[in-house]
């Protein structure tokens, strides 16, 4: 590959319909130098990345040089949107990880890089069977394939697990001294050795640059409350177990995704759910949300009753609150913030009737608590992916369910908003006792009132564990900052 690029953005400016996305950005990386963008969640990171990508129109110049020559480099740029938004769910059945990988590279490439993902046994996988994590491996070894001179990452360690995440540092660094300019929109927790410098972003202006070595407190992430009050939740109460699984396995075709499940979860537990990418975490959460047809011919009671029993769907559905990466996918483009949140009232994808009083007051009231009052209106689209995820989580609190099911809940969010969301978690269980499920690949972004752990190995359980106290500091994320090289 050749020397490495210089990029020079001078004046750097966006607008849409009247609302100012990029504000007046100038700066140089000089050849040799790799970036990383920080900032809060809405403060055009990702619209900064989309116009070095040149696929955001904008007033002043991007330019890129080598050797004092402007040329038109190669730029592949992973967004931090679910890697299945392009794929239709009739496509996602028929094309495999492989399939879709050979439409970028040659058949030993493509086995190299699957390999070195530890996706081989999953080559031959059809893409809606894939696990958030597994998607987003396929989605960076696609990009890979293309050979990019510059290579612009935006929150691409989202849903990885930590050997998933160990090896695409060493990608990135390793990429970045071969003629690869890394551009890396990030947390200060996962920065690789490689990135030399940083930008600190907010409202859409660049409001620091500068050596990564001079990286410190960054003002758009300093802590804050939020400023509206909690809205009022009722005390969550069911008696006897809400969850029992006795001798659960659930199978794809030939693949078994969970086997001898035994387990059971009790009014006002709250449980880790961990394992590595594919482990099975996700497919547990949907035997308990009613979304697998596979329930029905297994032993699983849900709040009393037993699976196939005559219970309605929408029974289980209204008492749990659910959230998860792919769950956004299916909303309506245009769906606003307002329609999305009511609709967790009826657990339905879109809001298709009028609410009354008392839950429209609701709505506006966890849109306060989560500073989104003033984009009620707005398309769920218009908004960053740190704010449609608080939008989810609004959604799944609405109804005020007997038990939060949350896998990933912080993904994409800011440091900031995912402090917020653990402490939100942790007081809603010590004032209404309400059970939670938490699905995360970070320890440290686990609330502190998670007191059991359920950890899943290739379907299969290896650890069931109580912990006497919290052994998380879901403080610790936000503090320190990792140089993994």
């Amino acid at each position: 590959m050749e020397a490495y690029c210089s990029i020079i953005l001078n004046n750097v400016t966006a607008q849409q319909a009247g609302d100012l996305l990029l504000d007046q950005i100038s700066f140089t990386l000089h050849a040799g130098e790799h970036l990383a963008i920080f900032g809060a969640s809405g403060s055009g990171k990702s619209l900064l990345a989309q116009a070095l990508k040149g696929s955001l129109p904008h007033t002043g110049s991007i330019g890129y040089k080598r050797a004092g020559r402007p040329v038109h480099p190669v730029i592949a740029y992973i967004p931090a949107a679910h890697p299945l938004k392009n794929h239709t769910a009739s496509t996602g059945d028929v094309v495999t990880l492989t399939g879709a990988l050979l439409k970028k590279g040659k058949a030993a490439e493509v086995a190299q890089w699957l390999e070195r993902f530890q996706l081989t046994r999953q080559a031959h996988t059809p893409l809606t069977r894939l696990s958030y994590g597994e998607l987003k491996k396929m989605q960076v070894i696609g990009h890979l394939l293309t050979h990019p001179e510059i290579l612009i990452l935006d929150r691409v360690f989202t849903g990885l697990d930590v050997k998933s995440r160990k090896v695409l540092h060493t990608v990135i660094n390793q990429l970045s001294t071969e003629g690869v300019t890394i551009i890396l929109i990030t947390d200060r927790h996962e920065l690789p050795a490689s990135i030399t410098h940083f930008v600190e972003m907010s409202e859409g202006a660049v409001i620091n640059y500068a050596p990564v070595e001079k990286l410190g407190f960054m003002t758009s992430l300093l802590p804050r409350e939020p400023d509206a009050p909690l809205p009022l939740l009722k005390k969550a109460y069911h008696i006897g177990p809400l969850i029992a699984m006795k001798q659960v396995n659930i199978r794809s075709g030939n693949n078994l995704l969970l086997n001898n499940i035994n387990w059971q979860v009790n009014n006002g537990e709250c449980w880790l759910i961990k394992g590595h990418n594919g482990a099975g975490k996700s497919t547990l959460l949907s035997l308990i949300n009613g979304d697998n047809p596979q329930a029905y011919t297994q032993q699983i009671s849900l709040f009393g009753r037993k699976r196939g029993s005559g219970e309605s769907v929408w029974d289980i559905k209204r008492r749990i609150g659910f959230v998860s990466p792919e769950l956004q996918l299916f909303f309506d483009r245009d769906i606003s913030v307002f329609q999305a949140v009511g609709s967790g009232f009826f657990d339905t994808i879109g809001l298709f009737r009028k609410l009354d009083e008392t839950q429209t007051q609701k709505v506006q009231e966890w849109l306060s608590f989560f500073s989104l009052q003033d984009k009620a209106h707005h398309p769920m689209t218009a908004l960053s992916g740190g704010e449609q995820r608080l939008v989810l989580i609004a959604r799944a609190l609405i109804k005020a369910p007997l038990m939060l099911a949350l896998d990933g809940p912080c993904q994409g969010l800011d440091d900031n908003q995912s402090r917020m969301v653990v402490r939100l978690l942790e007081r809603i269980h010590a004032e209404t006792g309400m059970t939670l499920l938490f699905v995360s690949h970070y320890e440290d972004e686990v609330p502190s009132c998670v007191k059991h752990i359920m950890e899943l190995e290739n379907g299969h359980p290896t650890l069931y564990k109580k912990v006497a106290r919290p052994a998380f500091a879901a403080s610790k994320k936000y503090t320190l900052t990792h140089r993994v090289s």
